[in-house]
């Protein structure tokens, strides 16, 4: 890894995923941090014909979008600054391979040679055989450990630039050429040890969630043509394809069940830890358990594009983005490196002169304070702690699409709720209706027509409570916060809430005094209207789910406001919310009403949440410093409007993400503080000359490696909720 400051193009990486990336892949063995993402960057950042690059980190490949020639002269920069970029003809095909493994016959080979030097020295010293045996074997070690890290320090140098590669290279080749080959070789061998291994926890964090998609099997039972079954590998099944899954095997593509009865576990996917029923027209993922009866299914997603593929993109899109704390770690190493490299040539050119030291000591001080000054610990403590939170919920069903969200989730002061769906089951009942016009049948056809084109929750309670009508519906069209409307047999009908009666002024004080006494008792009124006047009314009611309970409560013991905004009555929402324990409860709003809340919280309290399912949730979610949107239930255009997306529609997952920001707050600054901490303290025992260069090696590797491992911790809390 080496250590420079972000690219600002590189800090405001888009998070949202994207199954295609633009552009020719190229595979970098020796990129494997965002740092070195930084410096190819920056490498390029002057050939205006590049339109983009994009990193995969994981599986060490970057994409550039250029033209050819553009293409060629960006490949041209980055092997200029130290890197070996190798074609591939498709990303998404590359594996991501083990740094650590795959160097370890030539870091063990460098270590047995380093220790061979030490051993030359020690015995033979003083013998020009030995000390040319010594130096040959100490040159041979730093070739094979530190070739790489030669490359890419001189490459650095070249440009004027000073990044942890230059540091090395300098205090290596300043050691031996003073005569401490023993201890350059043992640096850098070591040096590189401490980064393979630091690569490796980097995998191992960024893996933590692709891991998943290795559950879902490779093949599918298929029925073919002629009624039989047979197996066909998972990437050929096309959509619509009727597939069969039996009791304990996994399910191996998005579908709609179509046959059978069954439980399902989705832990997966939605981390749920316990199996769910599921029947005809119920959906299930791909990878998740068919627990207890075998089931048919109609394919709904193409392999490549189930739900845990895109869960997947979205959080290593996630992963790629830096965080607010890594920007500030990474402007701090900008100027932290070249300055340590000052101090460094000032104690070599001038403690002679100042404090009287020889010139060899006063060198060899310095390039120890150039080996304890590599920040190595500071940068990798920010992406590791970082990339292992967005697993760690990802592993909890929780996609946050960027570090700057699960960094900033501990601030939040007020989470604002939708209602149905989000605080409620989301499955509400036809419980009641009444028809105020003559024909009757009539009447409740065209309801069950029309609240059969809609897809909100209260719409489809009353189309299911109907007996069921097919028929098209002209010029159908969703009224956001009110409701539908629609042309059945040249009349023009609206169905939708109390506000939308209101505006078409039909309204009547009989159906007021209707509407009240099912509003008093939490239920939600729609009704069926002409453009002169009511047809029927329906009441809808729905259940608060037990977790909403158990997530207002969390919420409050963790000092953050609730409050509810919702379409529906006044009344209901304050019957509703008091039974949850909201905090506050505003009904009757517009998507325009919910936007403006949002505002008035923020300005009012502080940073604000918005949690929401539908279209008319997307304006909010997009205001609200973070937006939470339901998965499972809710509509594209509000996830794609989110900022985080709770995929079991779990509403205990939106304090659960608060809380994993703070954990993820405590750990970044207790890695930052412990690897400065560690720096202050050995370039103090450099100064008063109490440290060596083996010492300072090994306090950079132990720093590192500290971090890292604390860091991975939120794993292993999350693989124990």
């Amino acid at each position: 890894m080496s250590v420079d400051q972000s690219d600002s193009r590189a800090a405001n990486q888009s998070s949202k995923p994207s199954a295609v990336k633009p552009g020719r892949a190229f595979r970098i063995s020796n990129m494997d941090c965002p740092s070195e993402e930084s410096e190819i960057r920056q490498a390029v950042a002057g050939l205006g014909e590049v339109r983009g690059l994009h990193f995969d980190l994981s599986a060490r490949v970057v994409r550039i979008d250029a033209s050819d020639s553009a293409t060629q002269r960006a490949l041209g920069a980055i092997r200029r600054a130290g890197f070996d970029p190798l074609p591939l003809p498709d990303a998404d095909s590359a594996a991501s391979t083990d740094r650590l493994v795959e160097g370890l016959p030539r870091l063990g080979a460098g270590l047995l040679i380093a220790l061979a030097a030490e051993a030359v020295h020690f015995f033979v010293e003083g013998s020009m055989a030995g000390s040319v045996l010594g130096m040959a074997l100490a040159l041979t070690a730093i070739a094979l450990a530190g070739a790489s890290t030669y490359r890419k320090g001189l490459a650095a140098l070249i440009r004027g630039r000073l990044n942890m590669n230059a540091l090395m290279s300098v205090a290596v080749t300043g050691a031996f050429l003073i005569g401490e080959w023993p201890e350059a070789a043992m640096v850098m061998v070591l040096y590189a040890l401490a980064e393979a291994i630091e690569a490796r926890a980097l995998d191992r964090a960024r893996n933590a969630i692709k891991s998943l998609m290795a559950m879902a099997p490779d093949t599918a039972e298929v029925q073919q043509p002629d009624g039989r079954w047979a197996d066909a590998p998972v990437s050929q099944v096309a959509l619509g394809t009727r597939v069969r899954v039996k009791p304990g095997a996994r399910i191996p593509l998005d579908g709609v069940i179509v046959s059978g009865q069954t439980s399902i576990n989705q832990a997966p996917v939605t981390g749920e830890s316990l199996p769910v029923d599921k029947g005809p027209q119920d959906s299930v993922f791909a990878a998740t358990i068919n627990v207890t009866g075998t089931i048919e299914l109609t394919t709904t997603a193409l392999a490549s594009d189930s739900t845990l593929a895109r869960i997947i993109r979205a959080v290593e899109s996630a992963q790629a983005a830096r965080a607010p704390t890594q920007q500030f770690v990474d402007r701090f190493a900008a100027v932290y490196t070249p300055a340590v490299f000052v101090v460094a040539l000032l104690v070599a050119l001038a403690s002679p002169w100042l404090l009287g030291w020889a010139w060899a000591e006063s060198a060899y001080r310095a390039l120890v304070l150039l080996v304890i000054a590599c920040p190595c610990a500071l940068v990798i403590a920010t992406p590791v702690t970082v990339v292992s939170g967005l697993a760690a919920a990802a592993r909890r069903g929780i996609i946050i699409k960027g570090g700057v969200y699960l960094e900033s989730a501990r601030r939040l002061r007020v989470v604002a709720l939708d209602k149905t769906g989000t605080i409620t089951e989301g499955k509400p009942k036809l419980v009641d209706q009444r028809v105020v016009a003559d024909d009757p049948d009539r009447v409740l056809a065209w309801a069950s027509r029309l609240a059969g084109h809609s897809d909100h929750p209260v719409a489809q309670a009353i189309a299911q409570g109907l007996p069921r009508v097919d028929g098209d519906v002209e010029g159908f069209a969703a009224l956001a916060g009110r409701g539908v409307r629609g042309r059945i047999d040249g009349e023009l009908l609206h169905l939708g809430n109390h506000r939308l009666i209101e505006e078409l002024g039909v309204c009547s004080p009989s159906i007021e005094a209707v509407l009240n006494e099912h509003e008093r008792q939490g239920r939600s009124v729609t009704l069926l209207a002409t453009t002169t006047k009511v047809l029927a009314i329906f009441a809808v009611a729905d259940t608060i789910k037990d977790s909403s309970r158990a997530a207002i409560a969390h919420l409050h013991r963790l000092g953050v406001r609730s409050v509810m905004l919702t379409g529906d009555n006044a009344v209901t929402a304050r019957t509703i919310a008091a039974q949850a324990g909201i905090d506050d409860a505003r009904g009757d709003l517009l998507p325009d009403d919910k936007l403006r809340i949002i505002g008035e919280q923020q300005a009012e309290y502080g940073p604000t949440a918005m949690t929401g399912d539908g279209i008319n949730d997307a304006p909010a979610l997009a205001k609200a410093d973070i937006g939470f949107a339901m998965g499972r239930a809710g509509t594209d255009t509000a996830m794609e409007a989110a900022d985080v997306v709770v995929m079991n529609d779990d509403l205990r997952r939106v304090p659960e993400t608060i809380e994993l920001s703070q954990r993820t707050h405590r750990l970044l600054w207790q890695n930052i503080s412990f690897a400065l901490g560690v720096k202050v303290v050995f370039l103090i025992l450099a100064m008063l000359g109490h440290a060596t260069m083996w010492m300072a090696v090994f306090a950079d590797m132990g720093a590192s490696l500290i971090v890292v491992f604390n860091g991975l911790r939120i794993l292993r809390q999350s693989a124990r909720v």
